[in-house]
């Protein structure tokens, strides 16, 4: 069986311009990637790539869509603790 690295969404609601925002990541850069294009996220968008905390900022619109794709619905706190966990390996 194969082991896929897993995709959260924080249920954060930051206001940003007219959409509220929440954050998006991934147990690595390539599940993260491929996890944005299948909703129709635009790569360029990634914030801190590279880095333990590299994400996505996503509209609720789409934080629907990602869940409906897999995505795991997590708190803002525990969000910064898969962070710090990617950060300590």
């Amino acid at each position: 069986m194969e082991v896929r690295d897993l995709v959260y969404i924080d249920n954060y609601e930051a206001p940003f311009q007219n959409m509220i925002m929440c954050h998006l990541i991934a147990d690595s850069n390539q599940e993260l990637l491929e996890f944005v294009d299948k909703i129709n996220v635009n790569r360029k968008w990634i914030q801190h790539v590279g880095k333990y905390s590299e994400h996505f900022d996503i509209c609720l619109s789409k934080k629907k869509l990602a869940i409906r794709f897999g995505a795991i619905e997590i708190s803002p706190k525990e969000l910064v603790g898969k962070m710090r966990e990617k950060k300590e390996k």
